[in-house]
Parts: structure tokens; sequence; C-alpha cells
């Protein structure tokens, strides 16, 4: 399997290669953060103008679903994966990994439902100010978190996964996404 490298974008990506799909949705996850982080100066500068109000929508849209998709992928299919893929073994340090991503998933919902009530009035027109602060430690939050998943989480899922494990996680997606098809 070959995984990409880290800030590289990943265009075969498909439900039936899971793991480069969750790498893809980093990036999305990063150029979403981008947006949130232009659309701090841009309200300041121009209030909740058509470009203002369409990339509020574009990424409520988008951490509206997308962004929880993933989260579900990774807690209900590759954690438990990963988990049964060292049975028999000591599994503490991927338990700690897995513990830690899955706190981390709930700090970076917590982030987003504070950015995401701002994110709801600019859609809807209202002029209000969005909180830098609040947004940067967001990114911020979302780049650790998807760093340790490139750096730990990934190729460990890569060297530990089987095939039929891996065509199951990405069935799981899929349906999750309500997509029918695939292998």
């Amino acid at each position: 399997m070959n995984l990409p490298m880290p800030g590289h974008s990943t265009p075969s990506a498909s439900f039936e290669a899971p793991l480069e799909m969750l790498y893809a949705c980093h990036q999305r996850i990063h150029k979403q953060c981008a947006t949130l982080r232009r659309l701090v100066p841009h309200l300041a500068a121009h209030g909740a103008d058509d470009q203002a109000r369409e990339a509020a929508a574009q990424v409520l849209r988008y951490f509206g679903t997308a962004a929880q998709h993933h989260h579900a992928d990774e807690e209900q299919d590759l954690f438990p994966a990963l988990l049964e893929s060292m049975a028999g073994s000591d599994a503490v340090c991927l338990r700690e990994l897995i513990d830690g991503l899955t706190a981390q998933h709930h700090e970076l919902d917590a982030r987003w439902r504070d950015v995401k009530r701002v994110l709801d009035r600019v859609a809807a027109g209202d002029n209000v100010t969005l909180d830098a602060a609040a947004v940067e430690a967001m990114a911020e939050d979302y780049a650790a978190h998807i760093a340790r998943e490139e750096g730990e989480l990934l190729p460990m899922a890569a060297r530990l996964l089987s095939d039929a494990q891996l065509q199951h996680i990405g069935a799981a997606m899929r349906a999750r996404r309500g997509i029918a098809g695939g292998t």
C-alpha cells in the first residue's frame, strides 16, 4: 500500500483504499481551516457579503457532514479493527493512542460547535465577528491531531490491517455516506 506523504494530495483515494481516503480527508480539513482563517479578516473588512456567506456555508457543509463521517470512520471502524488486529498482543500503546485520538475528536467537536454558532449567523447574512483566537485554536488543534494520525495511526493501520479488514472499513465508510457499489 502506498500511503501519501503528509501535505500531499491523494487524487486516487477511493473507498477501496480507506486509509488513503482518510489522508485525503485530512487535506480537505486543512483547506477548510484555511478558509476559516481567511474568513476572519474578510468579515472584519466586508461583513457578511456574498463571499463570506458562501464561505461560511461551505465550511458548515463540510464540518457538518464530511468531518463527522471522518470521525465515525475512525471511531466505529478503523479503531476497532486495529484493536482486533492486536488481539492476544500487548495493545496498551495502541489503546492509549486510540483513547487519546477519540478524546481529541470530542475536543475538536466542541471547538467546531463554538465556531459553527457564528458561521450559522454569517451564512444567514448577519454581520458578526468571527473570533480569530477560536478559529486559530480549532485549526491548530486539527493540525496537531492530523499530524498524530498521519505519523502514528495510519502507518500502523497500513502495517497491521489485512486486505479483508480494509475492504470492510471501506464498505462501512461507503455505507455511512449512503453510497452504493464497490467491490
